[in-house]
């Protein structure tokens, strides 16, 4: 019986990065936003240290916004996404798999996918996973998804430094139009060995507070 595909176990086809970062920050995110700005905030790349991103979620810009602010060119390092299943399917998803993304069921995430994460956070590629789970795109307050803390957690056992980077992303108008601005902010990071201590509740309240600053932030920016 032929073994059924996964999401995971893609690597990142270089033409096709290439061509996809060409096409999305030099063509398409400069034609379409008329002003793009990224607030460090004293924001420095940490050295020698696994890093995941947790940014906001407010429209399905974020991915690209996400890859100009901490992409290769950036960082010499591609991002790669945790997404859900329902992303990687037809040609949206052949695409995906080639660019650095895999898929995880939320409710009941396999072991393949998990081992899959925490060999991305041991390798020190730097993995997105959006804590609030789905789109959120007037901002509610919502109970952050367990899956950073968790995935952090078992990546302990692979690499003793892991740092969380929370973002906030913003946008001129909730649903980006043409020509509308966006502004990204990165915020304070949490260093995973200074919060094993920590319940996931009091994790996810603090990686919350920090990217509801970030956001604050970022929104203060566009005039929000």
């Amino acid at each position: 019986m032929k073994k059924k595909s996964t999401d995971t176990g893609y690597g990142i086809n270089p033409l096709l990065a290439y061509i996809a970062m060409f096409v999305t920050q030099d063509l398409l995110m400069n034609v379409f936003f008329s002003e793009k700005t990224i607030i460090k905030n004293s924001f420095s790349i940490p050295n020698n240290s696994s890093i995941i991103l947790a940014p906001t979620h407010r429209s399905r810009w974020d991915g690209l916004v996400l890859t100009m602010a901490m992409g290769r060119r950036v960082t010499k390092n591609d991002c790669r996404f945790m997404v859900t299943k329902s992303e990687m399917r037809g040609i949206q998803g052949w695409f995906l798999k080639r660019l650095g993304c895999f898929s995880i069921n939320q409710l009941s995430p396999s072991l393949s996918a998990l081992r899959y994460a925490v060999n991305l956070i041991a390798k020190r590629k730097q993995l997105v996973v959006f804590p609030e789970g789905k789109i959120n795109k007037h901002g509610k307050k919502i109970v952050l998804k367990e899956g950073v803390y968790r995935l952090a957690r078992l990546a302990t056992t692979k690499t003793n430094s892991i740092t969380i980077i929370p973002i906030g992303i913003a946008y001129s108008q909730v649903s980006p139009r043409f020509r509308d601005k966006f502004s990204l902010c990165f915020g304070e990071p949490l260093f995973i060995n200074d919060n094993l201590n920590l319940s996931i509740k009091e994790f996810n309240n603090i990686l919350h507070k920090k990217m509801m600053k970030a956001e604050k932030i970022a929104l203060e920016n566009l005039g929000r």
